[in-house]
C-alpha cells in the first residue's frame, strides 16, 4: 500500500520532487515523456504507422490530464474535474502545477508501458519508463484508480485512453497483424535475376538473404505488408463520406498499360535521374540555401527560394555543395529520422527542436499571452500527433487501396521488358558497338540487347571509406540509394507516408505558431563531412536549410525520389493529403483547448428505411457520448431513447423500430456527460 498521504508520499516529497524538477531539466513533463516516447520508437521496429498511434495515443492521455485540472479544456477521452490537492507548504498555483505534472505522468507512463510491453527492446524500454518516474519523484509501481489524488486521476485517464484504442481497428491484441491481405505479385528475390511481375502496376514484395531495418534490427527475409489493415484504424479528425473507402483518397496514380502509361515510364526513368545525382564527382554545385529553394506550390517543386529572409528581411547567405553531396544527406537525414525516430517521431523531434529556438514564442496563433511550457506542450502534442496519426490512416488506407508499385520493381520490370524510356547518359540500349573494349557498355558485353542505365551503382564494399559513385548497370539489377540489407520498405508506394506526415506537421505548426516560418526564418541540420551511412560521404559538411516548415516537409517528400523510394505521383499528392491532415487535426484540437467541441449545433437527419423503421443520423466527435431524444409536442419534454452511446466513429445512428413511430415525433441529439 502507498503512504498514508497519497500526493506525492509526503509534503517534503512534493517540495523536493518540485525542486529537482526546475533544476534537472528545463523541460516540462509532456516534453520529458514525449522524449521517452521516441527513444522507445528508435529501439523498437520501425513501422510508421503504429508509432504514429503510439504518439496520438500518447498526447492524449497527457492533454486529457492537462485538461482535467482546466476549467476550460476539454478531455478528448476521459473527462472529469480532478480536485486539487491542498498541501499546505505549496501556494495554489504550485499544488496545480503539481498536480498536473503528476496526472500527467502517470497517465502517459501507463501508456507508455502498456504500448511498449512488447516492443522488440522492451526491458530496456520500460527500465527507461520506470527511472524517469523515479527521478520525477513518482513511485512507479504504485497502482490506484479511486480518489482524488493526482497518481489516481493520471491512471484512470490511462485506462479509459487504452481501453478507448483497444478497438480501433489497429488489431492491436493480434500483434497489428492483418490476415485479410496478401500481395498479387511473387517475392522478387533479390540475389535472383529479376523475374517479370503478373501485375506490374501493383505493389511487390522483396525477398532478402539478410534483412536489416534502418536502425539495425532483424527484419523478415521476404517482405510482409506493414500496416495494409491502417486505413481501417479510427482517426482523429479524418471524415469519410457514406461508401467512400479512402480518406482524403487523391485518385488512382498513373498506370503502365492504361491510363497514364506515358507519365508511368516517365516517372521512373526520373528516379533514374535523381539517381544519377547523387554522383558527387560528377554532380553540378548547387545553391542549397532558401535563397534558392524552398516557396513551393503545395505539391509541387516549383519554387525558386525567398528573396530576403521573410522573418528578419536580410538575404540568406548561399551554400554551394554538390548536388551528389546534398542528394545523399537530403536521402540519408529524412529516411527515417536522425535517430531512426520514424517520420512522425522526426517531426516531434523538428518541433521539440523549433520550441527550444531562442526566438520562439509560445503564443496560440502567434497573438495572445505566451503560454507556460507544459499547457504549450501538451496543446501541441495533442494536434501535432492527431496530424500524424490522421496522415497514418489516409496513407496507409491509400497504400492499401492501390497497393502501387515502388521504383525497385517498376525500373526493373521497364528495363526487363524494354519498355524504358531511352535517354542518352542515362538510359540506353546496350550494342555490340557499345560493349567493345574501352567503351561504355564494355562490361555489359553478355547482355547486348537489353537497356543499361547510368546511376548510382550500389553500395560499396566498405561503406565507412567507399563511395560508388555512377556507374553503366544492367537497368534490371537497378537499386535505389539503400542499404542492400534493406532497399525499400516493406508497404506499398502510392501515397508516400513522408510526404503525408511531414506535410500535416507543417500545416499543425504553421497554425499553431501563427507563422509558417522557422524561428528566425531559418531552420537547419548540418551533416559533416564523412557523416552518412550508406556509403562515405558527404566530402564536405553539408547543412539542410529551411525557412518554413512547409520547405522542411517538401524536402522530405522530394528526398525520397533522391533514395529511389517514391515516384513523384507518390509525393505530389501526398503532400495534399497531408495538408488536409494537419488543417483538419488543428482544428479539430483547438476546439478541445477552447471547450467550443461541447458547444456544437448537432445537426440530424432521418431516413425512413424498408418496413416503415426510421433511422435518425448524426455527425458526431468520436470520444464523447451523445442521447437521442424525442418529443411529442413542441414545446415539451424530451426524453432519451436510449443510454448514453459513446461516439467510436464520425457518424452517429439509431435505428427506431416501425411500432414505436406513431404520429408526429420530434428528435434532437444531445451531448451527454
Amino acid at each position: 500500500m502507498h503512504p498514508r498521504r497519497p500526493y506525492r508520499c509526503a509534503a517534503t516529497l512534493a517540495l523536493l520532487s518540485i525542486f529537482a524538477s526546475v533544476c534537472a531539466h528545463a523541460q516540462s513533463v509532456a516534453r520529458l515523456w514525449n522524449e521517452q516516447n521516441l527513444a522507445a520508437i528508435r529501439i523498437d521496429f520501425p513501422d510508421p504507422a503504429q508509432h504514429a498511434r503510439n504518439l496520438f495515443t500518447t498526447s492524449v492521455a497527457m492533454w486529457d490530464a492537462w485538461a482535467a485540472y482546466d476549467p476550460t479544456g476539454v478531455g478528448y477521452i476521459h473527462r472529469e474535474a480532478a480536485v486539487v490537492p491542498d498541501v499546505p507548504e505549496l501556494t495554489p498555483e504550485e499544488d496545480l502545477q503539481a498536480a498536473r505534472e503528476e496526472a500527467i505522468s502517470y497517465a502517459a507512463y501507463h501508456v507508455l508501458v502498456h504500448r511498449y510491453q512488447n516492443s522488440v527492446n522492451a526491458y530496456d524500454t520500460l527500465l527507461s519508463l520506470d527511472s524517469q518516474m523515479v527521478d520525477l519523484g513518482y513511485p512507479p509501481s504504485w497502482i490506484i484508480t479511486t480518489g482524488n489524488s493526482p497518481a489516481a486521476v493520471g491512471q484512470r485517464i490511462a485506462a479509459t485512453v487504452i481501453a478507448f484504442f483497444a478497438n480501433d481497428g489497429s488489431n492491436e491484441a493480434g500483434d497489428y497483424e492483418d490476415p485479410t491481405y496478401a500481395p498479387v505479385n511473387d517475392p522478387m528475390i533479390l540475389d535472383l535475376p529479376f523475374q517479370l511481375m503478373d501485375e506490374p502496376n501493383r505493389w511487390q514484395p522483396l525477398a532478402f538473404e539478410f534483412a536489416f531495418t534502418q536502425n539495425g534490427l532483424e527484419a523478415e527475409q521476404v517482405q510482409t505488408f506493414i500496416g495494409s489493415n491502417w486505413g481501417e484504424v479510427r482517426p482523429f479528425a479524418l471524415h469519410r463520406e457514406e461508401g467512400q473507402v479512402v480518406y482524403c483518397d487523391p485518385g488512382a496514380p498513373p498506370q503502365l498499360g492504361g491510363p497514364g502509361d506515358a507519365e508511368f515510364k516517365a516517372n521512373s526513368l526520373d528516379v533514374v535521374r535523381f539517381s544519377r545525382a547523387l554522383d558527387p564527382d560528377e554532380a553540378p554545385l548547387i545553391d542549397c540555401s532558401p535563397a534558392s529553394s524552398g516557396n513551393n506550390t503545395l505539391g509541387e517543386n516549383d519554387g525558386t527560394g525567398y528573396v530576403l529572409n521573410p522573418v528578419t528581411g536580410t538575404a540568406y547567405d548561399t551554400s554551394l555543395v554538390s548536388l551528389g553531396d546534398f542528394g545523399r544527406v537530403l536521402a540519408e537525414f529524412w529516411a527515417d529520422g536522425p535517430d531512426s525516430e520514424t517520420p512522425p517521431g522526426h517531426w516531434n523531434t523538428l518541433a521539440n527542436e523549433a520550441v527550444e529556438h531562442v526566438l520562439f514564442e509560445r503564443r496560440i496563433g502567434g497573438t495572445g499571452p505566451e503560454l507556460a511550457p507544459l499547457e504549450w506542450d501538451v496543446k501541441m502534442y495533442l494536434a501535432l500527433n492527431g496530424a500524424v496519426h490522421d496522415s497514418a490512416v489516409a496513407a496507409w488506407g491509400c497504400k492499401r487501396a492501390y497497393d502501387y508499385v515502388r521504383p525497385i520493381s517498376s525500373i526493373r520490370q521497364l528495363c526487363k521488358t524494354g519498355a524504358m524510356p531511352l535517354e542518352p547518359g542515362l538510359s540506353e540500349v546496350i550494342t555490340n558497338a557499345s560493349t567493345q573494349p574501352g567503351e561504355r557498355h564494355a562490361h555489359l558485353a553478355p547482355h547486348v540487347g537489353k537497356i543499361a542505365l547510368y546511376c548510382w551503382g550500389g553500395e560499396p564494399n566498405d561503406p565507412e571509406t567507399e563511395y560508388t559513385g555512377n556507374e553503366w548497370i544492367l537497368g534490371e539489377r537497378w537499386l535505389p540509394y539503400q542499404r542492400d540489407t534493406f532497399v525499400t520498405p516493406a508497404f506499398a508506394g502510392y501515397i508516400s507516408g513522408h510526404s503525408t506526415f511531414s506535410r500535416a506537421a507543417a500545416e499543425v505548426l504553421t497554425a499553431m505558431t501563427g507563422s509558417p516560418y522557422f524561428p528566425g526564418g531559418y531552420g537547419s541540420h548540418t551533416t559533416p563531412a564523412g557523416g552518412l551511412e550508406f556509403e562515405f560521404g558527404p566530402s564536405v559538411d553539408v547543412t539542410l536549410q529551411w525557412a518554413s516548415y512547409y520547405d522542411a516537409a517538401d524536402q522530405a517528400g522530394i528526398s525520397r525520389l533522391y533514395g529511389g523510394i517514391h515516384v513523384a505521383p507518390d509525393d505530389g499528392p501526398g503532400r495534399i493529403v497531408g495538408s488536409k491532415c494537419g488543417i483538419g487535426a488543428w482544428n479539430l484540437a483547438r476546439k478541445y483547448y477552447d471547450g467550443s467541441i461541447l458547444t456544437e449545433e448537432i445537426p440530424i437527419r432521418m431516413e425512413q428505411l424498408a418496413g416503415g423503421d426510421l433511422a435518425v443520423k448524426w455527425n458526431q466527435s468520436r470520444g464523447l457520448f451523445y442521447n437521442l431524444n424525442s418529443a411529442s409536442t413542441l414545446p415539451g419534454a424530451f426524453t432519451p431513447l436510449s443510454a448514453p452511446i459513446l461516439a467510436e466513429d464520425d457518424r452517429g445512428e439509431m435505428v427506431i423500430p416501425a411500432g414505436s413511430v406513431s404520429g408526429q415525433n420530434y428528435y434532437r441529439v444531445t451531448r451527454a456527460p
